[in-house]
């Protein structure tokens, strides 16, 4: 059963793990799914099945994804779900350790290359949505002066908003209500920086 928690990553092995691309593409496919066979990640992400099986099974052994119960009366494939609510590396977890924080890095720079990708795709068809879907697309910065515990605190009640809209649209889903649902992508960073 899929722990209703976020996974912390605090080991050198789980964050190499998830630091490679495929593997991150397949994590966040296969979150987006709830469950998904390898054949039917290695056509979204356009790889063969058997390397997609390999990467699946590399991210099982890490505990970021587990079996799932069969989906088809065949039992032929094996089903994965992913292990937990999500994911989190904490910068407590990897200071002071320069192979901690170096794999890190790769994971956020993975992360951020692949938010990205999806935001140009957005971009790019936009056109091909709906004006009610166009008009509810959201796209806003922000630059407050803000001290460190502030910044602290804005996250975690973004955090917790976001949770709370994610964990309602799952249980509205699972109670069967599916129609006008669609993935939706909400990337935030807050970060300080130097003019």
């Amino acid at each position: 059963m899929t722990s209703q928690e976020n996974r912390r990553i605090d080991d050198l092995g789980t964050l190499k793990a998830i630091a490679h691309p495929l593997r991150m593409r397949l994590y966040r496919a296969l979150f987006v799914a709830r469950t998904a066979t390898a054949s039917q990640l290695a056509e979204q992400v356009d790889e063969a099945v058997s390397l997609v099986s390999y990467h699946l099974r590399k991210l099982a052994e890490h505990g970021l994804i587990e079996a799932a119960e069969a989906q088809t009366a065949d039992g032929r494939e094996r089903w994965w779900q992913p292990s937990s609510y999500g994911l989190s590396i904490r910068d407590e977890d990897v200071r002071g350790n320069p192979e901690m924080a170096a794999a890190s890095d790769a994971v956020g720079r993975t992360v951020n290359e692949q938010r990205s990708a999806l935001h140009r795709r957005f971009m790019d068809e936009r056109l091909t949505w709906s004006d009610e879907w166009r008009s509810a697309a959201i796209s806003s910065e922000w630059l407050p002066r803000l001290t460190a515990p502030e910044l602290a605190a804005l996250g975690q009640e973004l955090d917790a908003l976001l949770e709370k809209y994610d964990r309602r649209a799952r249980a509205a889903e699972a109670a069967g209500d599916t129609e006008g649902r669609e993935n939706v992508a909400v990337h935030l960073h807050g970060f300080p920086y130097r003019g």
